[in-house]
This record gives structure tokens, sequence and C-alpha cells, in this order.
């Protein structure tokens, strides 16, 4: 064993142990024992809180604590900044760690199921960071790690997760701060807490509101743009997602296209590997089913895909070549070579 991966052992082992440690003792972790520490801080009190939520985080420790715990410390505003500042410092820590670690590893012994989803994130980067910040369907800490395993660019990571972190942060702040102002007798704090609760139940619709963004969102080619591609060889993969029917009809195709309908479109994923770090121009009759197939495909994890605007329609209509029937026998050799 060389002392590269003894190092790399050691290390996780040491993690493994002080997260054991810090799981066993977390009942003892409370507001007041939060609010001595930071007294006896004095003036560095803000920094050794956020130190101590950094901390937190890298071990597996609940952060819902620690935001409740930064709003009755310190108050909605600077609670909230305190409290974004540590957990974005320890989001980022569990990241270094995970990749320096292990991300290698896992790009070397990944395959299947495990490739693809790997792939997949790697394709969204800071999208997939920000959707999962606003609302954590993955663990928060768990998360931090898992992103680290993927090729997703720090600085993607670290400004995603900084911005996206903002109005859950705020909300568990708020609620910390309502807490305090409630046993002291303040007939506000009703009012705080309901603010909270409110914008966390406004973050329980952000998927469905990305989903929605997102689906009127296709990325769109015009055809002398994709003409001027092809004429200059930088050639984009072509997927006709017409039935074979109307691939060979009226209006032909697009000369080297794939013909694969849009139904067989996930049944047929694999033979599109090869262009999953490429371009991929979808392309219809008009384009209501290439944009369906799009989102299919963006959805799979391809990362770089275009929709035909006007379709084969627009295409004949500038006047640019197509082939007939006589070509579909080799296109469809070429899908599945």
């Amino acid at each position: 064993m060389n002392r590269k991966i003894a190092t790399r052992i050691a290390i996780v082992a040491l993690l493994a142990a002080a997260a054991a440690g810090a799981w066993f003792l977390r009942d003892r972790i409370d507001l007041a024992r939060l609010e001595a520490l930071v007294d006896s801080a004095g003036a560095l009190g803000p920094m050794a809180y956020m130190a101590l939520y950094a901390l937190a985080t890298v071990l597996f420790l609940p952060g819902a604590l620690f935001g409740i715990a930064g709003g009755a410390l310190f108050g909605p505003v600077w609670g909230s900044v305190w409290n974004l500042i540590g957990a974005t410092v320890g989001a980022t820590l569990s990241f270094l760690a995970a990749r320096f670690l292990a991300a290698g590893w896992v790009e070397r012994r990944a395959g299947g199921v495990v490739k693809r989803l790997v792939q997949g994130v790697e394709a969204e980067g800071w999208r997939f960071v920000a959707v999962t910040r606003l609302v954590p369907f993955v663990p928060f800490n768990i998360l931090n790690y898992a992103l680290g395993l993927t090729r997703i660019r720090l600085d993607h990571y670290v400004l995603a997760s900084f911005v996206c972190m903002v109005p859950g942060t705020v909300a568990y702040t708020w609620l910390g701060h309502a807490g305090k102002e409630a046993l002291g007798g303040n007939a506000s704090a009703v009012r705080y807490a309901l603010l909270a609760l409110g914008l966390l139940a406004l973050i329980a619709f952000v998927p469905r509101l990305l989903r929605h963004f997102r689906s009127g969102r296709s990325a769109w080619i015009e055809a002398p743009a994709l003409k001027a591609q092809l004429d200059a060889g930088d050639r984009p993969m072509l997927v006709d997602v017409r039935n074979s029917d109307e691939f060979d009809g009226d209006l032909g195709h697009i000369p080297s296209a794939l013909n694969i309908p849009v139904g067989e479109l996930t049944s047929r994923m694999a033979q599109l590997e090869s262009a999953r770090k490429s371009a991929i121009v979808a392309v219809c009759r008009t384009d209501k089913r290439s944009a369906r197939a799009a989102e299919m495909l963006r959805a799979a994890g391809f990362g770089k895909v275009a929709v035909l605007r006007g379709g084969m329609e627009r295409w004949r209509a500038e006047g640019y070549p197509v082939s007939g029937s006589h070509d579909r026998q080799a296109a469809t050799e070429g899908v599945r070579s």
C-alpha cells in the first residue's frame, strides 16, 4: 500500500470516528451550551459559532439545530448571515474531502446505473446543486459529500450553494428568533413564526415551479444556424423523432439524421451514448415532438440538446437539402452501430 492510499484511509477513519463520536454526543448539544460557547468567545463569538457550524456539517450533525440556534443567538438578520456562511464553509469542506478521498476511485469503478447517474448530475452541474439546495430532497450533509464525488466545478458548487441556501437559511433563522421571542413573552413572535413557515411552504413548491420553467425553456436552433454548422463540419448528432413513414415521407429528412421515433426514445437511449457530452439536435415535422424528446434527453443526462425550430417544414422552406427513402437503411445502420 503506497503512502497516498494510506493517508486517505487514515483520513477516512478519522472522519468516521469523529462523526460517530459527534453522533453519540448529539443530545448534549443544545442552545444553552452553544450560547455559553459563543459568549465565552467574546467579540469572536460569531467566528466561533460559524466554525462550530462548519465542523458540525462535516461531522453529519443536523444543520437545522444550528439554523434555529443562529436566530436565537444573533437575531434574524445577523443570524441568517452567520448561518449562511457557516453552512457554506461546512458544505465546501465536505465537498473537498469527498473529492480528495474518493472521487478518482468512483470515476474509475462506477458503471451502469451509477455511472449514468453521475454523468447526469455532472451534465446539469450548478443547476443540480441549485435545485437540491432550494429543496433538499437528499439530506444536506450527505449531499455535500455525494456531490464531491462528481466533477462539478468547485466555484459553481460554492456559488450555487451559497445563493440557493438563502431561503431555507432565512426561514430556519427566523423560526429560531421567533421561538426565543415567544419564550420572552413577545407577542410579535407569532408573526415571525408565520413568516418563517410561509417561506418554508414557498420553498416546498420550488421544484414544481422549476419543472414548469424548464419545460418551457427548450434550447432552440434556427434552420440557417444548423445548416451553417453542418457546412462548417461542426456536426451535432441529428435525431429525427418522427415515425419511420414520416422520416421517408413527403418532407424527407436531413442527410445523416438518425431516426428514433419519440415513442421509442426511452428504450433506445443507449444508442446515443456516444453523444452524451456532445451536441444533439432533435428534429420532427414542426417542433412539438422534438421539444418533448429534448426534455427526455436532458432528463437522461444529455447536457447539450437543442430543438430545430420549425422542424422539417422550416428546413424544406429554406430550400436546404434532404434525403429520402434511399438513405433510410444507411441511417438505421448508423444508429445501431
